[in-house]
């Protein structure tokens, strides 16, 4: 079916007699193929005279327009790049890898997942061929404390990522001195700003946002010894132009590339962006550390200076998010007191 998809990426009409010649099959064999096509989700029309199309076209993901987009440092990095069409998750795929054998510099992409998950083991709605699902090994010496910050240097990375496509970050120190101003705050609550005003945001720890609305979230996965040599791997995914179709499930806000005024960007540019991002950013993580991001994870916090609602496993606790500290752990201000929260079961929601 990989060459019939190929076919009808264009978007464009093809009859049954053209798709049979070209794939070497009946025209009741195509019609079959075409509702496996219909079947992944795809918007698949027939019409008599003209034959199939999936209306609007694929954008699919090809090694080699993946691989254009590495700087020739990244290249050196990576180890093996591969695309599979529908896959359980990407994450899933690269732990079996992982634990097989030592693959750091390996990278999964799909396009589709059929049991994708994002954090604290939520479903994460991963449609075929219209978002982006990535999972990247990487070794580390030094076990999980080597680690410290990771999931918000890797946010940090993905987001300039998809500012190489040319999305506008806006003056977000401006939006961020509103914050600190109820007086301003008021007046800002009174414009609607216009989506090339409204930055993509940072979420503790590890989610992409605009206007509050989830763009894309970050997972990682860490086998090995936990004091030594371990793997990490690293899932992205981001919502590029899903519609409201696929959301069936989706029980929080979203939002999508197309709506940030990135309706022409390529999946295949914006991952290799991504993959040239994160091979940069572990290229030298050992040395660096969280703390050479943490200093622009603080320029797009989402919830700096807000009251939250921090969700643990048995309580909730609210504060004043104040940010990160220098290992990546959530700094919150309760009562006057500055207190620190960190690990995997922790999470966030704005409060009112």
């Amino acid at each position: 079916m990989d060459k019939l998809l190929r076919i009808l990426s264009d978007g464009e009409y093809h009859s049954g007699e053209e798709l049979g010649k070209l794939l070497g099959i009946s025209r009741t064999a195509i019609w079959k193929q075409m509702q496996k096509v219909e079947a992944l989700g795809l918007p698949v029309e027939s019409q008599k005279g003209c034959g199939y199309r999936v209306a609007g076209g694929l954008d699919l993901l090809i090694h080699g327009m993946v691989y254009k987009q590495l700087s020739s440092k990244a290249r050196g990095m990576l180890r093996q790049l591969d695309i599979e069409a529908t896959v359980t998750s990407t994450n899933e795929l690269a732990k079996k890898r992982a634990e097989s054998a030592h693959s750091s510099g390996l990278v999964i992409l799909a396009e589709q997942q059929t049991n994708g998950r994002g954090r604290r083991g939520r479903d994460w709605i991963s449609p075929y061929g219209c978002n982006l699902y990535l999972s990247l090994v990487w070794g580390f010496d030094g076990g999980v404390s080597a680690l410290e910050g990771l999931s918000l240097a890797v946010g940090v990375a993905v987001r300039k990522a998809i500012m190489r496509m040319g999305v506008e970050p806006s003056a977000h120190k401006e939006l961020s001195a509103h914050k600190e101003s109820s007086a301003n705050k008021e007046s800002l609550a009174n414009q609607e700003p216009s989506a090339s005003k409204v930055p993509l945001e940072l979420k503790w720890p590890n989610d992409l946002l605009w206007k509050k609305r989830k763009v894309g979230g970050i997972l990682l996965e860490v086998i090995g010894d936990p004091a030594g040599f371990c793997q990490i791997i690293i899932g992205v995914g981001l919502n590029v132009a899903m519609s409201k179709n696929h959301a069936e499930g989706i029980d929080q806000g979203w939002a999508n590339l197309v709506e940030l005024g990135q309706g022409g960007a390529s999946r295949n540019k914006l991952a290799g962006a991504v993959v040239d991002e994160l091979l940069l950013l572990l290229d030298k993580y050992h040395e660096l550390g969280f703390k050479h991001y943490r200093d622009e994870w603080h320029q797009y916090d989402a919830y700096a200076n807000e009251i939250v609602t921090l969700l643990l496993m048995d309580k909730s606790v609210e504060g004043v998010a104040r940010g990160v500290d220098h290992s990546g752990a959530l700094r919150l201000e309760i009562n006057g007191e500055i207190k620190t929260f960190s690990g995997g079961e922790v999470s966030l929601r704005g409060g009112e």
